[in-house]
């Protein structure tokens, strides 16, 4: 059970990790005010060169969501409360990341970015363009806040599972305390029942 969490931890990190890159170009059309077509540019370009990329980086993070997935799933199998709770909340979470970048941000990074427009960073960007690029830093945000919560269920998952085998192990040292005082003869009825064989009269 621990290495199931750790496999869903380091997935979860891995990715998260990932989206965290695109902060490059996120950072200048979420957090900055007022958004120039400067900033929409350059974030855009970003894009392109992500879009133009090799295939086999999305092919490894097909396989890496793919091996998160399981892990969580497997976990689930096993019909605990804290299982169903925690892994249900984490598959869910997991389950919309990958839907929305699967359904959204992938094709909308295909279609838009591919090709650039000739430009020069002071021209102003085309309408379409600039929707895709905002659309594309706010699917990210979504993206990455749902994964910061799977962290935080399997977190609070550990904390659960950490408090159980705590009140487990003092359940079995008070059981065992219990049971060796159950064993051991009380000196002082020895001295009472001994007190009480020398009063006895013995039988000529």
């Amino acid at each position: 059970m621990g290495v199931r969490s750790g496999v869903v931890v380091c997935v979860t990190s891995f990715l998260l990790g990932s989206l965290f890159t695109n902060w490059i170009a996120d950072s200048l059309t979420l957090w900055k005010s007022p958004v120039t077509d400067e900033h929409l540019w350059t974030a855009a370009t970003y894009y392109s060169i992500l879009a133009k990329g090799p295939s086999s980086a999305l092919y490894f993070l097909a396989a890496v969501i793919i091996v998160g997935g399981i892990t969580i799933l497997w976990s689930l199998r096993d019909g605990e409360a804290g299982n169903i709770m925690f892994d249900g909340g984490s598959i869910f979470l997991f389950g919309t990341t990958v839907a929305m970048y699967f359904y959204s941000v992938l094709p909308n990074l295909f279609a838009k970015f591919s090709s650039l427009p000739t430009h020069q960073l002071k021209d102003p960007i085309p309408l379409s363009l600039r929707h895709a690029t905002l659309d594309l830093a706010s699917n990210n945000l979504i993206c990455s806040v749902a994964l910061t919560g799977v962290l935080a269920l399997q977190a609070g998952r550990f904390w659960a599972e950490s408090s159980e085998d705590e009140d487990e192990e003092v359940e079995e040292t008070l059981t065992e305390g219990t049971r060796s005082r159950a064993k051991t003869p009380d000196p002082r009825s020895e001295k009472v029942q001994s007190r009480h064989d020398q009063r006895i009269p013995t039988a000529s």
